[in-house]
């Protein structure tokens, strides 16, 4: 039976608003994103040969402008990607009308709203925590998210004859509770790690086991480190 591996590589680079939990921003790459966006490219060539795999001529993208810049530089510098697919499935975690609000102006939002109560402390990077927005969503339904996408996508490479290695290209936090979802990574890991920037960790879907990382390092996250992904 042919090997089925899942790429994540979390975009290049780019200007983020600062202290925004939200990561629905349309901002660019930055230069060294850009740059980091073709090293990429070798990191996955080079991926592909350590594994065996050829590289499934599809990259799925997040529909977020970062992601799919990265996404299509690496299309560029490998040969054999056809084209890059967007998909809104893979965006980051989404918290709904206070997109692309800071904390401090999101809690003066619910502090102001007498339907809501105060957020817990540490509500941002809390996995489980929803704000009470419409259109919001906790890390780990982001997570779930990401890993139904995923799940669905490499469900086409179940009959190939080949050991292939499927392209996804999105976000850290999103990432990491999907991993967790599949069962290649624990829950208590998900707050220690976090996403190098353009640098890829494989995933293989292992059938009825729990899916296992096999390549690629995570990034150890510093304790005063903040999450931007």
């Amino acid at each position: 039976m042919s090997r089925c591996l899942a790429v994540f590589l979390r975009h290049g680079d780019y200007f983020q608003r600062p202290n925004a939990p939200s990561a629905h921003q349309p901002f660019p790459l930055t230069d060294n994103g850009k740059v980091q966006a073709h090293g990429a490219s070798l990191l996955l060539a080079a991926m592909a040969k350590g594994q065996g795999c050829i590289i499934h001529p599809v990259i799925h993208a997040s529909n977020l402008l970062r992601a799919w810049q990265t996404a299509d530089i690496i299309r560029q510098d490998l040969g054999g990607i056809d084209h890059v697919q967007g998909f809104n499935e893979l965006v980051e975690r989404g918290v709904g009308i206070a997109n692309n609000l800071s904390v401090a102006e999101i809690e003066a939002v619910l502090q102001r709203d007498p339907r809501y109560d105060d957020p817990p402390a540490g509500w941002k990077s809390d996995s489980h925590y929803r704000l009470p927005f419409s259109g919001a969503e906790s890390l780990m339904e982001a997570g779930q998210r990401v890993a139904a996408h995923v799940r669905g996508a490499m469900a086409v490479l179940a009959e190939s004859d080949r050991d292939t290695m499927m392209v996804f290209v999105g976000h850290g936090a999103a990432f990491r509770h999907a991993a967790h979802v599949l069962g290649a990574l624990a829950f208590e890991d998900i707050a220690k790690l976090s996403m190098h920037h353009a640098t890829p960790v494989a995933l293989e879907d292992r059938g009825d086991e729990p899916w296992a990382h096999v390549a690629g390092e995570w990034k150890v996250r510093g304790e005063k480190e903040e999450t931007l992904d």
